[in-house]
């Protein structure tokens, strides 16, 4: 069983930037990337592999000839999407569905997610839920009328936050930010405000109005900055970012050397933010630096990481 370095899928929206392929090692063959989907089994967007003996396939056709590779917890199918996003412009504001809406409307998850802050430029900042409570006839009006900016929740972020964002909840992402972004297995999402901005054919992107209102908080939103457990020593420090029904997201930073366990309830994956090492198997071993995305099968046992980085590391 071997570790699986992964090759994203990217996406060049109108809003994206040069970070990701400047700071990050992401050489798609754009101008402007403003997503790489770095794990993704998602047919919008699939990885691929390129280490080991899967080398040259997508993540989609190994997770289907080999299932065992999502572990016990798992066996409804691939649970999470991460990526990678470079907001060189402010993102439209937008809303997810939850499950049981979106699997009725779209065929397919809705969409719960959390960020974290890898850089934030200065006065950055993202939409977080309304300032106050609203009625849904009040954000059907100010829609309307354009003006739907002068009721939301503004968070002036800095690097190294992390943010929860439950499915029903207004948000953006504004100019400045590149963030990690995991989520539920999904790509819907109903835009609510667009700037007024037009695509490259000259045409106004798509809002989905109705069924943003259809599946919208209106009250105020919950405190969004999270932090959980820590621990410290010598060769690492590891905290606890983020923990859902959907996944659970730490961020390690390797000094010198760091091991754990990959069991048979999951898989986990590691997205390295700074750095570089080297993460070795009893099987295998591979080399990781910034911007380097690697899926470990459900029970492939100890992994041990040895160099100076730091990545967050997922299981779910």
């Amino acid at each position: 069983m071997d570790i699986m370095k992964l090759r994203p899928s990217g996406k060049d929206y109108i809003w994206g930037g040069t970070k990701l392929k400047r700071e990050y090692n992401k050489d798609m063959g754009m101008e402007h990337i403003a997503e790489t989907w770095e794990c993704s089994v998602h047919p919008d967007g699939l990885s691929k592999v390129i280490s080991g003996e899967h080398t040259g396939i997508t993540l989609d056709l190994v997770i289907f000839e080999h299932p065992e590779y999502l572990g016990k917890n798992n066996k409804d199918g691939f649970p999470v999407l991460i990526k990678f996003i470079d907001a060189e412009k402010n993102l439209s504001v937008q809303v997810h569905p939850d499950d049981e809406y979106s699997l009725i409307h779209e065929h397919q998850n809705g969409k719960t997610e959390m960020w974290y802050v890898m850089e934030a430029e200065e006065n950055t900042s993202l939409i977080y839920g309304f300032e106050n409570e609203i009625s849904e006839s009040a954000v059907r009006k100010a829609v309307s009328e354009g003006k739907i900016m002068e009721y939301l929740h503004y968070e002036e972020v800095h690097k190294g936050d992390v943010f929860y964002i439950p499915a029903g909840t207004v948000h953006a992402i504004g100019k400045g930010a590149v963030i990690a972004e995991i989520q539920e297995n999904s790509n819907v999402t109903y835009r609510v405000y667009d700037y007024d901005r037009t695509d490259k054919n000259g045409n106004k992107r798509e809002l989905h109005t109705e069924k943003a209102l259809e599946v919208m908080k209106f009250e105020p939103a919950p405190e969004t900055r999270l932090y959980d457990d820590y621990s410290e020593c010598a060769d690492y420090s590891a905290k606890t970012l983020c923990s859902c029904r959907y996944f659970t997201t730490e961020k390690v930073n390797v000094r010198k050397a760091y091991g754990f366990d990959v069991a048979e309830d999951s898989f986990q994956v590691i997205l390295c933010i700074d750095g570089s090492g080297t993460v070795k198997s009893n099987d295998n071993e591979v080399s990781m630096i910034k911007g380097d995305c690697i899926f470990l099968p459900a029970d492939i046992g100890r992994i041990e990481i040895n160099g100076s980085t730091e990545f967050l590391k997922v299981r779910c």
